[in-house]
């Protein structure tokens, strides 16, 4: 049985299905999954094929795989396996009978280890998965997925479930009809898997070609490249999601939950294994003296090899352990004391010989070698000061940025959020773009120094603790998603202000017209005039009564309107708030209180009415018809005077439909007023006929004839002064779309042009020809390219600042917004530069080991031959061929010892770089730490120790102050005093970096 065990002393949350503490909670609130829901088909048949396929993802691992789900874990040893790969512990021995009981007790041991990882296993029991029950095996799978997967995820302080779906919401945010919102529905179109690939991989998925009308090509799609360029199983069938009304929602899970592990996993940083992880494995190579053997004691055997250059030659021998009454020597003493009694090679011996006679021209040789060394030595310390000091400052600068993106405080007016805003665009145009200047200079120095640093065998620099690369990028990534998220908050605030001033504006208005209309009502209504009025008297009061009402009934709609406006403010959150809700709550009880005294009142006059019955029938046709027609009037002025907020051309041409269609109704609206007058003029004929008094004022209505009039021509004096304020703001929004079409003519033509130059950059590093002062000069010419075509980014920038303070924030004529075309910006700059770093280093590789172009053509044909992905890398087995086809004979662990010379950070690939350095080590002739103790030998005259006149007599001055500051005191025999140790400082040089 095949086990995937984890070292000890690795954290318990270590792995990416590694469990730990804090897990219960959620699985307590899952202990009620939903069995029944498995009876549906296709539930059912989505939930076996995903089961299945992430079953067999991890059990392939062990070398095998299950066919059918129910069947094949029956006897639990696949069981036991499959928790045993997931977990990397090691569960009891299993029972090798095929009876039921052997079965079950198998079985048992697999659902014992899952409860004991803090899963409450409800309602699923051994007999249940031997006897094959569907429904309990995929319960049980289910569970392991949920403990195993989904419970660690945690991102921005919510777990498993909530965690994976902020997780998918966060990716997926930026892209065009993705709304993810739960794991069944949001997924049926196939845009959002193709989302999460295209936002950490956007080479594999032209995203811009998919469309919403093809669901199942963009699932196909989506299963297709993670399958081939993600290993991550086909789990799911594009049909079954699309025809099912709901996907099953723990398929779902599991396959999204493969790419969180896939990309959001391969992001965490991991810390290094506890010492214990790498007990009992064989020292397989041992640099002489290294740093981390000085004044280590050797309490057990270990072996040292020393290898040659040209053929792997070696000579081994054991150092035993110290006794216990002595004090023990240190390796690097065993290991000089072993050198001493033992013959490397003939060679040595005759290089050690010659050096007794210290001749003039090899003390001259020597001081000229110890001159080289220790210079390179200087230059590399130099380096390593200016990173950590570059380092520093741009992780302090993003430590003092980001609190500041942070901070969500809202200000109350559009003018303090528009000044937060300016702040925002200096920071994008100003203090950013220096920033990222630096940092991929900091990545270019920490090139340049490993570079340097390899090519005259001294270890990699290693930063400080949170200054390395990985810790800046982090860092910087970091920075980016706060500065995202403090973008969309500003504009959405920015929104939110204006909405909330706009429905602040129009409930002041309705509501001060409002009060016009309600003001002296109650004491209308509270009158008793009809009490000592005649006959004709209280039915004119009834009549106006009545009017009174249907005005009433008109103005419902309005309060009801006010009392919405006054919510939605109190929903956004609207700053004076408090003053708009006692306005409403005042407009609201004088409504009801409205409402009580008509009823009151006509109640008072149907009683009066009994007694009376002569009534004026023109006065009261004049009243029904008038109190309609003031109302539409009153109506019209009011729409007239609305304000309005729109974005577009359309938007505003719907205004200008909607008021030429009110325009239409005017010459019907003005023979209804004629008509009104009529009646008015009729009645005033009748009064002259029969002698009669006419009454000053109509007994229905307080309307007059002058009002009616007076009413009209506001609403004809407004028509024209609306018409004249449309156009202003139809001119405005044709401003705003040229804006639009402006930006967008430059950003499709310099978006595509960024994309094009990464896609080229890329090819050039991939498929470099000619010599490289060549390849320098043609990088250099891309640059210089990429300089010049600055000043249409700068253009594009001004175009976009146009936009931005015309508040115009969407543009239906790109696909490229400003962010998108800084990103890529960024991303063509890093890239050009990195290309360029590559090519100084190959450059400085090729200058140090005295290569030909013709050899570094022959190393990059093979590098390319077996660089099957065509992406600069090679995996470890292609390597394994490359060396196979240059004739090299490996072993397992000769070629262990190889790989961790080409990939000391065990990242799982040999990059170019490596394979060069790996290249002409094995065939030029280097400085040894041999060679700089014979050279030191030269200058002390044979002795085992040098002293500072002998120093600053053969070295330059500053060099030989640099060695005497640096040497330890010789603390042999016969010594005199301030005998310098020159062996154990020539060993330092190629064990340490930190000199």
């Amino acid at each position: 049985m095949m086990m995937v065990m984890q070292p000890e002393g690795l954290g318990v949350r270590e792995g990416p299905f590694a469990g730990g503490g804090g897990g219960g909670e959620y699985m307590e609130q899952e202990e009620d999954w939903d069995r029944d829901l498995l009876l549906d088909p296709a539930w059912e048949k989505q939930q076996r094929k995903t089961f299945t396929a992430w079953c067999n993802s991890h059990l392939r691992k062990a070398g095998t795989q299950i066919e059918n789900i129910e069947e094949d874990f029956r006897n639990g040893l696949k069981l036991m396996l499959l928790l045993e790969v997931i977990s990397g512990e090691r569960l009891p021995r299993p029972d090798k009978g095929k009876m039921r009981f052997h079965k079950i007790a198998n079985v048992n041991k697999a659902l014992d280890f899952i409860a004991s990882k803090g899963v409450k296993l409800v309602s699923i029991g051994a007999e249940e998965i031997v006897d094959g029950n569907l429904k309990m095996t995929l319960g049980m799978i289910w569970t392991i997925i949920l403990r195993f997967a989904i419970q660690d995820i945690s991102v921005e302080e919510t777990s498993a479930k909530e965690g994976l779906l902020l997780w998918c919401q966060r990716k997926t945010a930026p892209y065009r009809n993705v709304n993810v919102q739960n794991f069944h529905t949001s997924w049926k179109d196939g845009l959002a898997l193709c989302a999460l690939i295209h936002r950490h991989r956007p080479d594999l998925i032209d995203y811009a070609k998919l469309r919403k009308d093809d669901p199942i090509g963009n699932l196909n799609t989506a299963f297709e490249v993670a399958e081939k360029y993600l290993d991550i199983p086909r789990m799911l069938d594009a049909e079954d999601i699309v025809n099912t009304p709901k996907p099953d929602e723990k398929a779902i899970m599991t396959y999204v939950s493969c790419f969180y592990h896939a990309f959001a996993g391969a992001e965490q940083v991991r810390g290094p294994p506890a010492p214990a992880a790498w007990a009992g494995l064989v020292v397989r190579h041992l640099e002489v003296l290294g740093p981390m053997w000085v004044g280590v004691p050797l309490s057990q055997p270990h072996m040292l090899r020393l290898w040659g250059t040209q053929k792997q030659r070696h000579l081994v021998w054991e150092l035993p352990p110290h006794p216990k009454r002595c004090a023990p020597l240190s390796a690097r003493s065993q290991i000089l004391r072993a050198l001493q009694r033992k013959a490397v090679s003939g060679k040595a011996v005759a290089h050690s010989s010659a050096h007794l006679f210290g001749l003039p021209r090899q003390a001259e040789t020597a001081a000229n070698r110890i001159c080289k060394v220790l210079a390179v030595n200087q230059e590399n310390e130099k380096l390593m000061e200016e990173y950590e000091k570059l380092a520093s400052e741009l992780l302090e600068w993003i430590r003092r940025t980001i609190p500041w993106l942070e901070n969500r405080v809202g200000e109350p007016s559009m003018s303090a959020m528009q000044r937060k805003l300016e702040d925002f665009r200096d920071y994008r145009r100003l203090h950013k773009p220096p920033r990222v200047q630096e940092k991929c200079q900091l990545e270019i120095n920490f090139n340049t120094l490993q570079t340097k640093l390899r090519l005259s065998h001294r270890p990699a620099f290693m930063p400080s603790e949170g200054k390395l690369v990985s810790d800046i990028a982090n860092a910087w990534r970091g920075l980016e998603q706060v500065e995202k998220g403090y973008e969309d908050w500003l504009l959405s605030e920015i929104r939110r202000l204006q909405r909330l001033q706009h429905l602040a504006e129009k409930f002041q208005q309705k509501a001060s017209l409002h009060e016009t209309w309600t003001r002296g009502k109650e004491d209308m209504l509270s009158q008793r005039d009809y009490e000592s009025a005649s006959l004709q008297e209280v039915r004119a009061l009834l009549r106006r009564h009545e009017a009174f009402e249907s005005d009433l009934a008109a103005h419902q709609d309005r309060v009801e309107h006010i009392a919405a406006l006054a919510q939605e403010l109190n929903e956004l959150d609207y700053h004076d708030a408090a003053s708009v809700n006692s306005r409403c709550q005042a407009i609201c009880d004088q409504w009801d209180n409205l409402g009580t005294l008509t009823q009151k009142r006509r109640d008072a006059l149907e009683r009066m009415e009994k007694l009376l019955e002569t009534i004026d029938q023109l006065q009261l046709e004049f009243a029904r018809r008038a109190a309609p027609f003031n109302n539409w009037l009153d109506g019209a002025v009011e729409d007239l005077q609305d304000v309005w907020l729109v974005h577009s051309v359309e938007e505003t041409q719907s205004l200008l439909t909607a008021h030429d269609q009110f325009k239409a109704t005017l010459p019907e609206a003005d023979r209804e007023r004629g008509a009104i007058l009529g009646i008015q003029g009729e009645i005033q004929k009748i009064c002259q006929t029969y002698g009669l008094r006419p009454s000053s004022t109509n007994p229905y209505i307080n309307l007059t004839p002058q009002d009616i009039n007076a009413k009209w021509d506001m609403v004809r004096k407004l028509v024209p002064s609306r018409d004249q304020t449309l156009q202003e703001e139809l001119a405005r929004q044709q401003v705003n779309e040229r804006l639009r079409r402006q930006f967008a003519a430059q950003a499709n033509a310099v978006g595509p042009w960024i994309q094009a130059k990464v896609e080229e950059v890329g090819r050039l590093a991939a498929g470099m020809a000619g010599s490289l002062e060549e390849q320098m000069a043609g990088l250099r010419q891309q640059e210089q390219n990429i300089i010049n075509y600055k000043s249409n980014i700068d253009r594009l920038e001004g175009d976009h600042q146009l936009l931005q303070e015309s508040l115009v924030f969407d543009n239906k004529h790109t696909v490229y917004s400003m962010e998108h075309i800084r990103v890529g910006w960024e991303q063509l700059l890093t890239s050009i530069a990195r290309t360029i770093n590559e090519v100084e280093n190959q450059v400085l590789t090729r200058d140090a080991k005295g290569l030909s172009q013709e050899q570094l053509n022959e190393f990059r044909a093979s590098f390319n031959h077996f660089d099957r992905k065509r992406n600069g890398m090679m995996e470890p087995d292609d390597f394994r061929a490359c060396l196979i086809s240059m004739g090299y004979d490996l072993g397992e662990v000769e070629f262990a010892r190889i790989m961790t010379m080409v990939d000391p950070n065990a990242a799982g690939v040999v990059t170019f770089q490596a394979f060069i350095d790996f290249m002409t080590r094995e065939t030029a002739e280097t400085d040894t730490a041999e060679q700089v103790v014979a050279s030191f030998k030269i200058l002390a005259g044979d002795k085992n120790y040098i002293t500072p006149e002998e120093l600053r007599r053969e070295l330059p001055a500053e060099q030989a102050e640099y060695c005497i500051r640096r040497m330890a005191p010789y603390k042999g025999s016969g010594a005199p005093a301030g005998a310098l140790d020159y062996v154990a400082f020539s060993s330092a040089l190629y064990g340490e970096s930190d000199l």
